[in-house]
C-alpha cells in the first residue's frame, strides 16, 4: 500500500487504548536511508533549539511505532525498540558446518 506524504499532515493520531495524541503537524525524513523517522504533534517552529528539543522529546512519536495508516493513524502506546538494519551476507559453505567430524 502507498499513500502520499502530503496525507498524512494534518491526521489525528490515537494510540491502541483510542487514547488522543494530537494532529500530525510535522514529519522527520531521514533522507540517506530513505524512511519517515518522527511525527510531531506540534509544529516545529519555533524561536529556540530548546523548544525544539523539547518538542521532539515531549511531542512526537517515532514512526517505527506506526502501526496502522488510513482515515487516523494508530501508534502503539509503548515505545518499540530501535533495530538497526544489517545486510546479511549469503551462507557459504564453511559458514554452514556445524559440526567436525573426527574419527576416534
Amino acid at each position: 500500500m502507498s499513500l502520499r506524504l502530503s496525507k498524512l499532515f494534518g491526521m489525528d493520531v490515537y494510540d491502541i487504548e483510542a487514547g488522543y495524541k494530537g494532529k500530525v503537524y510535522d514529519i522527520i525524513i531521514n533522507l540517506e536511508k530513505g524512511k519517515l523517522e518522527t511525527i510531531t504533534t506540534e509544529p516545529l517552529k519555533v524561536k529556540t533549539k530548546s523548544d525544539a528539543k523539547k518538542i521532539l522529546s515531549e511531542k512526537s512519536i517515532p514512526y517505527r511505532n506506526v502501526k496502522s495508516v488510513k482515515d487516523i493513524i494508530i501508534v502503539s502506546s509503548r515505545d518499540v525498540p530501535f533495530v538497526e538494519e544489517t545486510k546479511e551476507e549469503p551462507a557459504t559453505a564453511s559458514s554452514q558446518l556445524r559440526y567436525k567430524y573426527s574419527r576416534k
